[in-house]
């Protein structure tokens, strides 16, 4: 337990066959119940989990604390190994591992990288504003740290560009560093989601960041330092990125009806349909124009409408931001 709650952790694992068992030795002491998902990994990730997690059973399991089964795996209070047949991506991962939590009501829940990036004084970290009530959700933030030497820069680069699109996307507008996987929820949040509707794959952090908006959840950014070993990143960017794109797109999207329409009124979604309306219907009208008189007749009424269209844009992301001020904290619980 930590500070009176319960903790459960979530540790999904995809090949990490080599760094799988060292997160398991080093699970911090306050973690009651810990569920290391394998997600249908083709290595010999599933055989490390299953040898740790037993080795870790056994030295905290006591007279009083007979083992159970899960599953036909052996388990007690500490470590549940869990194995899904087929690869869901991390999404569904972390999302068989919440279900668990649920069912056995754990005050907090955190998810801890099954390649060791989430080492345990990063944990305690990110745990500490849900656990003290500050927060219903926890995310590192390696941006804010100010040693990002481990960060390769191509990765740096990328991250500010995800982050701007997060930020418009889940309306929470101080968070960077969206993709981080080390994260803390509490169990009201849970209860809050319908975890089967969020995306299964790397996106997934991003959707929930869109589904906990949309819930007026309170959410920290917690700096934490970039921690980079032997792990291989599974991540093929090529897909990633386009699929990401659409996902955040979708996501807002849906947003902007749940928030501002349906739970609640609020006319900053008029102005992002109007303002995207606007800009697009310049630049149709201005390359269409231009092709048919070779001229680019009316050259100066679809700019005016381009310029129409984004200040719409810019009103409504203002709007956005002060409407969500209040649901953002930075590590020491200012506002962000």
């Amino acid at each position: 337990m930590y500070q009176g709650k319960t903790i459960a952790a979530v540790v999904p694992a995809y090949n990490e066959e080599g760094l799988i068992g060292e997160v398991i030795d080093t699970l911090p002491e306050y973690v009651d119940q810990t569920y290391v998902v394998d997600d249908g990994s083709s290595d010999g990730t599933w055989a490390e989990i299953q040898e740790h997690a037993a080795q870790v059973n056994d030295r905290d399991r006591t007279a009083d604390s007979p083992p159970a089964t899960d599953g036909g795996v052996e388990a007690d209070r500490r470590v549940v190994p869990i194995q899904h047949e087929e690869n869901t991506g991390v999404g569904g991962a972390i999302k068989t591992g919440y279900k668990r939590a649920l069912d056995e009501e754990m005050d907090v829940t955190v998810v801890i990288s099954g390649d060791g990036q989430t080492e345990p004084d990063i944990v305690q970290r990110i745990l500490e504003p849900v656990a003290d009530g500050r927060a219903d959700y926890s995310k590192g933030n390696r941006l804010l740290d100010r040693d990002r030497s481990d960060m390769p820069a191509f990765r740096q680069l990328g991250n500010f560009m995800l982050s701007f699109l997060s930020k418009v996307a889940s309306g929470y507008w101080s968070v960077m560093d969206p993709q981080n996987g080390s994260t803390a929820i509490s169990l009201e949040a849970l209860e809050q989601l319908d975890l089967d509707e969020l995306y299964d794959g790397y996106g997934f952090v991003n959707d929930l960041l869109v589904r906990l908006n949309a819930n007026n959840m309170r959410i920290a950014d917690v700096a934490r330092r970039a921690v980079y070993k032997d792990e291989t990143s599974h991540i093929s960017y090529r897909s990633f990125i386009p699929q990401l794109s659409l996902l955040l797109l979708k996501g807002f999207l849906w947003r902007l009806r749940a928030k501002y329409l349906v739970k609640d009124f609020h006319p900053l979604a008029f102005l992002y349909y109007l303002g995207a309306f606007a800009v697009g219907t310049g630049g149709l009208l201005l390359l269409g124009r231009a092709s048919d008189t070779g001229e680019g007749a009316g050259v100066g009424e679809t700019l005016v409408l381009g310029v129409l269209g984004i200040m719409c844009l810019v009103m409504a992301m203002i709007f956005d931001r002060e409407e969500n001020r209040n649901l953002q904290i930075r590590e020491d619980g200012r506002d962000a």
